[in-house]
Order: structure tokens, then C-alpha cells, then sequence
């Protein structure tokens, strides 16, 4: 056994070293090349786009878990902090909904003008675009009064006159929200019974009966809003005669438009 392990041949390995050679240090350098890439072209993106992209953007480096928490609101559209697929095409489809309620405006009021009836009604009628939609503003004014002092009926002429425009927007498919505003004439009580919320409340609800018999279903409606005196018409003169007034807004169907406060509210009037 000692003589076979004295004549075994003796194996020595050498290990050749290479010069010139880098490793995976390039690999680094050029993912740290990569990553400052895309940052930049990330930065020159955000750059280009509109105001509700950055407000997106924004919210997710605020809220990062949250926002990623959100992920399921973001495939039903839910999540407004989350940039939709879609927001070019919500826009453009509001904008055409813009130019076509803007059109039913000034047909409406080119058939108002035809019928002698109204004729003089029309310097009481106000339209306009607002954030939910197309507004449509009856108002009193020293000669002509929708209702009387107090009053929640329509008189007559004031009925046949929303009962016309119920016509008009019984051809469209758009929820409907009608607003009644009063002036600032007290009613006794300071507000602890009958007060302008509960005359508003009823003046708009009579407006709705007059569309509802023109033709308008009951379903469109979405909203009866008594407003009282908290929005003004004419805020230097609280018990003018324009305060007093009925309000139709013609929704937009294509895009959501949130609730604003009053405070907003008050600076879209």
C-alpha cells in the first residue's frame, strides 16, 4: 500500500490570470445609464401634459400605497387620483356634448321668439354653460312675476311658458335638476318655521309639475334644489326683483361632474 502511494504521479494545477478584464462593472454603470434615461424621458412626459395628468401623477408620490390600493377602482373608473385610458376621449366626448347643448339653447330660444305669446319673456330668460351643464335661468323682474310675492303657483302665462320649454326638453335623453331661488325678504320666524328654503323648495317643485305636463317623464328629473337667498343674483341689491328666480340644468350624460361646494358653487352663478 506505501508503495503504490510513493509512485503515484504528484498533479500540480496552475491557475492562469487574465489582465484587462472588467467583471460585471460595466453592467452597473450601464443600468445607472439606463435608469437616468428613463428619468428623464419620464420628466420631459410629465411636462407635456395638461393639468389633470399632473394632479394624477402628484397624488401617486404622495400616496404611493395608496394609491396602489386603488388599482381595483382604477378598471371601473372609480379612483379620480388614478390617470385614466380614457380621459381624451371623456373630454372630447364633453366637448361635443357642450356644442350640442349650447345649439339646443339658441333653437330654443329661436322658437320662443316666434311665438308672440312669450316674446316678452324672453328678456327674463337667461342660458348659459355651467360645470354640470346647460343652465336655463327664468327670472322676475319689476313688471313680470313668475310667481307672486310669497306665492309658490305659477301664474298663467309663467306656466305656458315652462310648459313650452318642457316640450323642447322632452326630445333630449339628459337627467334634469331644477333650482328655485327667492330674494332676501324675510319671512317672520327667522327661519324656524315657513321660511325662502321652503318657497324655493316649492317654487322649484311647481316649475317641475309645468315641465312634467309639457312632456318631460318624471324619471329625467334628477334633483329639486330650494336654494333660498344664498345665491344672489344681485348681491348689491338683495330684494331685487332677478334674485327671484327659477333655475333648469340640463345635465351632461357623457362625463361625471362632481358636487361643488356652495362656496363654488356661488362663483359659477
Amino acid at each position: 500500500m506505501a508503495e503504490d502511494q510513493e509512485q503515484r504521479p504528484i498533479i500540480i494545477k496552475k491557475i492562469k490570470k487574465r489582465h484587462g478584464g472588467h467583471g460585471g462593472a460595466w453592467k452597473v454603470a450601464f443600468a445607472d445609464f439606463v435608469t437616468a434615461m428613463m428619468a428623464l424621458f419620464i420628466v420631459l412626459w410629465i411636462m407635456g401634459q395638461d393639468q389633470e395628468v399632473l394632479e394624477a401623477v402628484a397624488s401617486y408620490f404622495k400616496d404611493p400605497i395608496g394609491f396602489s390600493n386603488k388599482s381595483s377602482q382604477f378598471l371601473d373608473g372609480r379612483n379620480k387620483n388614478i390617470i385614466n385610458p380614457n380621459t381624451a376621449d371623456a373630454k372630447t366626448m364633453k366637448e361635443e356634448e357642450k356644442k350640442r347643448l349650447e345649439k339646443l339653447g339658441e333653437d330654443m330660444i329661436r322658437k320662443l321668439k316666434q311665438d308672440p305669446e312669450f316674446s316678452d319673456l324672453l328678456n327674463q330668460m337667461e342660458i348659459t354653460m355651467v360645470n354640470e351643464g346647460l343652465r336655463i335661468e327664468l327670472m322676475d323682474n319689476e313688471n313680470d312675476l313668475f310667481f307672486d310675492i310669497g306665492n309658490v303657483t305659477l301664474n298663467k302665462k309663467a306656466e305656458s311658458f315652462f310648459v313650452k320649454i318642457g316640450k323642447e326638453l322632452a326630445k333630449l335623453n339628459n337627467k334634469i335638476v331644477v333650482e328655485g331661488h327667492t330674494d332676501s325678504r324675510p319671512f317672520t320666524g327667522n327661519g324656524a318655521g315657513y321660511s325662502n328654503f321652503e318657497l324655493s323648495t316649492e317654487r322649484a317643485n311647481s316649475a317641475r309639475r309645468a315641465l312634467f305636463k309639457g312632456g318631460l317623464p318624471e324619471f329625467r328629473f334628477e334633483e329639486v334644489r330650494g336654494y333660498a337667498d344664498r345665491i344672489l343674483k344681485d348681491k348689491d341689491n338683495p330684494l331685487s326683483a332677478i334674485n327671484r328666480r327659477i333655475s333648469i340644468i340640463i345635465k351632461y350624460t357623457n362625463v361625471e361632474v362632481d358636487t361643488l361646494p356652495l362656496s363654488d358653487i356661488n362663483k359659477l352663478k
